[in-house]
């Protein structure tokens, strides 16, 4: 049984205690932008902080889990975070059906707060960055489902906690978790949810599968956990909504019809602050817990969010542009480019194959700019991919412009009320021979005698460069 306590332990000297005291307020985010300026990404626990009604808190807050590709990726088993889109591919269209458990074989449900004790402001919350409202719930996983099908959603969705017992829920109006809600409100009925927090962080990436409406993420997270996710019916909802019994905090209630209330501006995965919206409210029934219960927080706007659900759609494009060009052998979605940028690696393509690629990648709703290269061109170095960019294409010949595209709505760079994008492809693949058995008509690439290189390395080895003896 795999859960959030079983990865820290994994995760050894990864894992950074803080010592002292910790403010909710700013402190621990401000810690995180400048280990991300550093390029260094621990994971981070607070056990000396405070709770939302100011009393100290029995709940650490464990933060900066998935900052790291590579601990990431060690996590779901995976020897190279650059195998990533292949595997994730594999894993969630294969799943794992759940199991069910009785709630007395539930860590999550072994306390149980309800009443004037089911407080948000129990919870250490944070608030994040300058011009946020106040704290928010940025690892709560929403699970809803269709009242037509009864098929369960998940996804992550932000919350700010306005009051003990009322918090915002924002589910984007595209979700599948905002087609549940509006279901519910055209029949005159509260929304029921139950939000999730803290667990491995191969159940996190499971439920940001991308899938079809209505599926449920479950089979998903077993598929990429490796084992059958443990469920166990929520406390106020019952089989209706089940959740993970191995998580750290489960908050239950319902959103009422129709409520709404002004939320943010909040830090988005843009690196900006998102404008104010009205967001459907939420009112708090029921919180479960373990009795050593650790509060997950995410970084909004770091890698810290970023690096997990970026894996995620690295396998869901991967997909989509595999199916129509076979030669493709690998996708990159770099935190550099947030969300809006892909990557993608192909094997000698056929003619028109690298733009089939393009166009079937720039169709996922996020994706901004897709750019497709050969197998020699690493991914994931920022080097390699601009010297593709300023070596291999011009742009009146190797680019795509399409309108009219779904796109992000909290991309900045769309103009007040536009509800599509304009996206661009790039093929930086070298052109195709012109004709079978004859080499592709570019310059080689300069490089040197394989027996210097290894005199090189022999050279380097031991020894810093400024160890070596001078004449």
């Amino acid at each position: 049984m795999r859960d959030l306590r079983s990865f820290l332990a994994d995760a050894g000297p990864a894992v950074w205690e803080l010592p002292g005291s910790v403010s909710p307020r700013y402190e621990l985010t401000a810690l995180q932008h400048e280990l991300d300026r550093r390029g260094e990404f621990p994971i981070l626990i607070a056990r000396h902080i405070a709770r939302l009604d100011g009393a100290a808190s029995t709940l650490p807050v464990v933060t900066n889990l998935t900052a790291s590709r590579e601990l990431t990726a060690r996590a779901l088993g995976i020897a190279d975070h650059r195998d990533t889109a292949r595997w994730f591919a594999s894993r969630t269209s294969r799943g794992l059906d759940p199991v069910i458990v009785p709630p007395d074989e539930a860590p999550v449900q072994q306390v149980v707060w309800e009443g004037e004790e089911a407080s948000l402001f129990r919870l250490p919350a944070l608030t994040q960055h300058d011009l946020e409202p106040g704290p928010y719930l940025t690892a709560a996983h929403a699970t809803t489902y269709d009242p037509d099908t009864g098929v369960d959603n998940t996804a992550i969705q932000r919350c700010w906690v306005m009051a003990p017992q009322r918090m915002t829920y924002f589910p984007y109006p595209t979700t599948h978790n905002a087609r549940n809600l509006r279901k519910f409100w055209a029949r005159g009925e509260p929304c029921p949810v139950a939000f999730w927090i803290g667990h491995h962080p191969a159940v996190l990436l499971g439920t940001q599968a991308k899938l079809r409406y209505p599926q449920s993420h479950w089979r998903a997270a077993g598929g990429v956990l490796g084992e059958p996710l443990r469920l166990v019916p929520s406390r106020l909802h019952g089989e209706r909504i089940m959740v993970p019994a191995d998580a750290e905090i489960v908050i239950e209630g319902f959103a009422p019809p129709n409520a709404y209330a002004a939320d943010g501006p909040f830090g988005e995965y843009t690196g900006y602050l998102g404008s104010q919206v009205q967001a459907p409210t939420f009112d708090v029934r029921c919180i479960t817990l373990r009795r050593d219960a650790l509060y997950h927080d995410y970084a909004s706007g770091l890698t810290d969010m970023l690096v997990p659900d970026n894996m995620a759609m690295e396998g869901k494009v991967y997909e989509l542009a595999k199916a129509v060009a076979p030669s493709l052998v690998n996708v990159h979605v770099p935190t550099e480019g947030r969300r809006l940028h892909a990557y993608l690696q192909l094997r000698n393509p056929g003619r028109g194959e690298a733009r089939d690629a393009l166009t079937a990648a720039l169709a996922y709703r996020r994706l901004k700019t897709v750019i497709a290269v050969d197998e020699d061109v690493d991914l994931f170095s920022p080097q390699s991919m601009l010297w593709a960019l300023a070596t291999r294409m011009q742009w009146s010949r190797d680019s795509i412009v399409i309108d009219g595209l779904s796109g992000s709505t909290l991309d900045p760079s769309l103009p007040e009320g536009a509800v599509t994008a304009s996206k661009m492809g790039v093929d930086a693949t070298l052109p195709p021979p012109p004709r079978p058995g004859v080499p592709r008509a570019v310059p080689p690439v300069a490089t040197v005698p394989e027996a210097a290189q290894q005199r090189a390395a022999a050279l380097l080895t031991g020894a810093a460069v400024g160890e070596w003896p001078r004449a």
